[in-house]
């Protein structure tokens, strides 16, 4: 039995169901690599992203792992002129989590959050645990009680 994430405690004292997967991996690996050692859709599959706003606020976004974020989609989502991404080494300090264990529940500070309106298209999404090698299954509506969330079209 593997170890229980932060992002697993969560859920767990809230009562909320997701099935725990893992994969080996000593590195932080593309979404799509994820997948694939899951057996799953890379449309099910979903990143992580963390952005920040021409207004110097900072913004989540989750999308699969097979698409890339559309920055202009993104920022009108949020009502911004423009957003970018964040530099990597800014994600540890900001979210508490490192590239490629990155999740959107249990970040340090609650920040805003839109999930890609494909999700919807499934039962079930696949999401980062807050660790490297550790993924969850959740539907988005049990997301959804854990984080506020909003839905938009936010890829390429």
């Amino acid at each position: 039995m593997q170890e229980k994430t932060n992002v697993m405690r969560i859920l767990d004292s809230q009562k909320i169901n997701y099935k725990p997967y893992y994969y080996n991996s000593n590195d932080a690996i593309a979404g799509q690599d994820v997948a694939s050692l899951l057996g799953e859709n890379p449309s099910q599959v979903f990143k992580t992203l963390v952005t920040r706003a021409h207004s110097k606020l900072y913004y989540v976004f989750v999308i699969p792992v097979s698409k890339e974020l559309d920055l202009k989609k993104a920022a009108k989502s949020v009502g911004e002129k423009s957003i970018e991404m964040i530099k990597q080494k800014e994600l540890l300090p900001l979210t508490g989590y490192i590239h490629g264990g990155c999740s959107p529940i249990g970040m340090k500070k609650f920040f805003k959050t839109v999930v890609d309106i494909t999700s919807k298209d499934f039962e079930t999404i696949y999401i980062s645990a807050g660790k490297v090698g550790y993924q969850i299954e959740i539907s988005v509506e049990d997301l959804a009680k854990v984080i506020r969330l909003q839905f938009d079209d936010l890829v390429k």
